[in-house]
């Protein structure tokens, strides 16, 4: 792979690794009869490429066999399955620093730091407050209806895995963005039932005295030096950078918090900071499936249920922390962004 000239990358730059996660999804379909030719098409790939462990996929074509899978198996349990096997999965070091992770503060801090090996169509930010640790997921390289099937799996991915590694199930509760599907059934059994639909971001909420507590079989220096070998793998292939996606979150959400900069940003002005034109920009997101004010909605939302949550901010101050100067403007934004006003949702969430 060639060199990157921007510090972030887009879903059309091969740095997903065909052995690594899209082969788990097609193993999974071979197991049900699905035949690889038909898996395949419209991938650009042949099986016989995958097992040589050498070839590297982008995002565009990860996604495409995640049509194909979902299309040709047409089960509801899909993604659960898929997510069973993700993690700590079969990446080399990065799976090793994972499985050898000393407790859920570390795994949580090593998921993180090795997302592209590990996680690379959907982004885990860690968020924690007094009570609880909160997983969130988003979109880093323009989904779009795959998101479902990915929350899905990344979900059930870190579930099992902490079931495995801490020696028993813990009590995560689920909040997902889409409604209710027919399958909640699915939920139940590699979930469990504190499942919560239409809310405003996909995340995993899990009391915080969990993050501390000592896994059993982990080794600190098998660890430590897996992490620090897949850190070194990743920078020689020149996969440390964001994707676009994530390092334009970053950036909204450094400029919302800092209060010397909190006039409004808008398209031109966050497109001047990435040395290109309003019109580039707009065309990068429209290739990645969103666009800018979908983007700063999403930001926002992030910082208005941490305020709310976390910190006890009324309506009043969480409008001017964003900087709205009306109060009613601020709650019909708000019901835009999550669907609903302030006073349902955060009941609701609590």
């Amino acid at each position: 792979m060639s060199a990157q000239t921007n510090p972030w990358y887009e879903r059309d730059e091969r740095f997903i690794q065909a052995h690594h996660q899209p082969a788990c999804l097609i193993d999974l379909a071979l197991t049900r009869g699905i035949d690889s030719h038909r898996l395949l098409r419209g991938t650009g790939l042949f099986y016989q490429d995958i097992l040589t462990g050498q070839q590297r996929i982008c995002a565009e074509q990860f996604l495409r066999l995640i049509d194909n899978a979902q299309q040709l198996q047409g089960s509801d349990d899909c993604s659960f399955l898929f997510g069973q096997q993700l993690l700590p999965g079969h990446y080399g070091h990065a799976s090793h620093a994972l499985r050898h992770a000393q407790n859920l503060s570390q795994a949580l801090e090593r998921l993180v730091l090795l997302r592209r090996r590990v996680s690379p169509l959907l982004t885990p930010r860690v968020r924690l407050d007094g009570k609880f640790v909160y997983l969130h997921w988003f979109d880093s390289c323009g989904a779009g209806a795959r998101e479902v099937f990915l929350v899905e799996a990344a979900m059930t991915a870190v579930t099992a895995m902490c079931r495995w590694l801490s020696g028993e199930p813990l009590p995560w509760q689920y909040q997902l963005r889409h409604t209710q599907p027919g399958y909640i059934e699915q939920y139940w059994v590699h979930l469990g039932e504190d499942v919560r639909f239409s809310c405003p971001q996909n995340l995993m909420r899990l009391p915080r005295e969990y993050l501390v507590k000592s896994w059993p079989h982990a080794s600190v220096t098998a660890g430590q030096v897996a992490e620090q070998a897949s850190l070194h793998e990743l920078a020689a292939a020149n996969e440390l950078a964001p994707s676009i996606l994530d390092a334009l979150f970053d950036h909204i959400h450094d400029h919302i918090s800092q209060s010397r900069l909190r006039q409004p940003l808008g398209l031109e002005r966050l497109a001047e900071a990435y040395g290109m034109s309003a019109a580039t920009l707009k065309r990068k997101l429209k290739r990645h499936d969103t666009q800018f004010q979908q983007q700063l909605d999403q930001v926002r939302t992030f910082i208005a249920l941490d305020l709310y949550l976390s910190k006890g901010f009324t309506s009043d101050e969480v409008a001017t922390y964003l900087n709205f100067n009306d109060r009613a403007n601020f709650r019909r934004s708000f019901k835009r962004w999550t669907g609903h006003l302030p006073s349902d949702l955060i009941g609701r969430l609590a």
